[in-house]
Formats: C-alpha cells, structure tokens, sequence
C-alpha cells in the first residue's frame, strides 16, 4: 500500500487512475462494530441510532456464543429473534447484512437461512468456512439467500475454486489480506464473467486499510459495497489530516494523489505499538457449553 502511495504522490494521480481510472464517484458503505450488547431492546436501540447516523446497511453476528458448529434449536431461534428484531426496529428499506463467521455445518445453515426469509436479508455471510468448499457448496444449493465468502481466502490462487465452482454470490477479499490493491482488482476481475459480485471485507481500520480499498474498488465494475466499522472511526478520525466522512451510507470517491489519505504522525505517536501475550487463551469453541 505504501508503494503505491508514493507512485500515485510522485505522478500527482490517485491509485485508480494507474488502475483505468474510476467508473463511479462515491462508494456505498455499510456499518459493523456498532452492535455491543445482547439484549434485544437495546440491540434495537442500536440499530436505530446507526441507521440516524446515515446508514442505510447495517451487518452483526446474530448468533449468540460459544461458537459451535453444531448448535440446538435454542442458538437458531435466538439469532433469527435478533435478526428480526432489527428488521422491525429499522423498517423494510434498511438492508441487514448477516454474519455468521464460518461457524455452521451445512445443515444448521440451511435450517437457519430458511427461517431468516421473511426478513429479506440483504446477504448472509460465510455460512459455511471455505476451507469445507464441498460443505459450503452444498449449502448455496440449499439456500435462497445470498451468500458471501472470501475473507479467509488469500490470492488469486485460493480465489480460482471458489469461482469456478460458484461456491457464492458475493466474495469479500480484505485489501490487507489477499495481497494487495492490484490482487484484489484482479480477483475481482475473475469474478466478474461468473456474475460473482465483490464485497471487500475490511476489518483493519477506517484509514489505510479502507483507504486502499476505495482505490481498488473505484474501477471494479462488479463491487457492491464495502465495510465501514464504526468503532475504530473515533481513533481514525484522530488521527488521520483528511479523515473520510461517510454520508448517507457513502463515502466520496478521493481525488488527491496517492491513496487520498494521510496520517498525523504526532497524533499517532500517541498510540505506540503494545505487545500483548495472551496467557491462558481458550478459544470460544473450547468452552463448555
């Protein structure tokens, strides 16, 4: 990403006109990191204050925890409640992304998807890990949602079967994971002939890691729309000379040279790198029920 901050500053052009220039002005976003409880009256209340904030998406894990692959009719009706919840806190307009981190075996994703219909869905995130393709294959052929998957997957490479299998209907490469800027504009470019749809994932920050995806995605004739996570928008903005500013569920296209960003070097020596150990670390899935 740096590269090419400095290839764009030094020919006085963003990065996606070294791409082919852009094929639109401003890049819809949806919101993540905003959901922090479990209950359901104030899971409503959240839903609403981040659709009053401007956007018109919204994603969260509708699943309660520990994780399991295998889980009761208890975990299902409890994430179809939540998913219900918010569609009736923020009407039928507002589109409700679910996530359900790789976590399901096919049968359980399906019996979930099916009950969550009524509720339309704007998609339903890796339902299924990509790395049981066949499990994940299976499911799409049983489920009338839209299904997402990708963020797990590195390069083109890992890319290809997903594709040619037509594992999903959206793919969500992170910028910062499958190799970069040019990587995932040619992942997306294999997906674009098998009508796939990209949805980068951006789980780094609300500077760099989405700045590096604003160029990537301003040329993609198949990108959908992209993740903004509320809770690191506080420290980005502290940090960041030009921070982005999301406007009804969209943010600008930048026209300055480089990745259209820059950060206050004083303002982020306040945040020094912490090394932190983790002692003792069970893993949700390891916990007794």
């Amino acid at each position: 990403q740096a590269l090419w901050d400095i290839v764009g500053k030094a020919t006085g052009q963003p990065i996606y006109n070294l791409l082919g220039g852009a094929c639109r002005t401003r890049v819809r976003v949806y919101a993540n990191g905003w959901n922090k409880s479990g209950n359901y009256e104030q899971l409503a209340e959240e839903a609403v204050a981040t659709v009053e904030k401007g956007f018109t998406a919204l994603k969260f894990d509708p699943f309660p925890g520990p994780w399991r692959t295998i889980i009761d009719k208890k975990a299902e009706q409890s994430a179809v409640n939540r998913v219900k919840t918010v569609r009736e806190a923020v009407g039928p307009e507002i589109d409700i992304l679910v996530e359900v981190h790789r976590r399901l075996s096919p049968m359980h994703a399906t019996r979930v998807a099916r009950m969550l219909e009524p509720f339309s869905p704007f998609w339903y995130e890796e339902p299924v890990s990509s790395r049981d393709l066949d499990g994940l294959v299976e499911a799409k052929k049983n489920i009338r949602l839209p299904i997402v998957t990708g963020e797990e997957l590195y390069t083109k490479s890992e890319f290809r079967p997903v594709l040619e299998r037509r594992a999903a209907d959206i793919i969500n490469p992170d910028v910062c994971n499958c190799g970069g800027i040019l990587e995932l504009r040619e992942i997306a470019a294999m997906a674009e002939p098998c009508h796939i749809a990209v949805s980068p994932h951006n789980y780094n920050s609300t500077t760099l890691g989405l700045a590096a995806t604003l160029q990537a995605v301003a040329g993609m004739p198949n990108f959908l729309i992209t993740e903004y996570f509320l809770n690191f928008e506080l420290t980005g903005n502290q940090i960041a000379l030009t921070p982005f500013k999301v406007k009804d569920s969209y943010i600008d296209l930048p026209n300055c040279p480089g990745l259209g960003i820059d950060l206050d070097e004083d303002a982020l020596i306040q945040y020094p790198y912490k090394e932190h150990r983790l002692r003792n670390f069970r893993h949700p899935r390891d916990e007794n029920p």
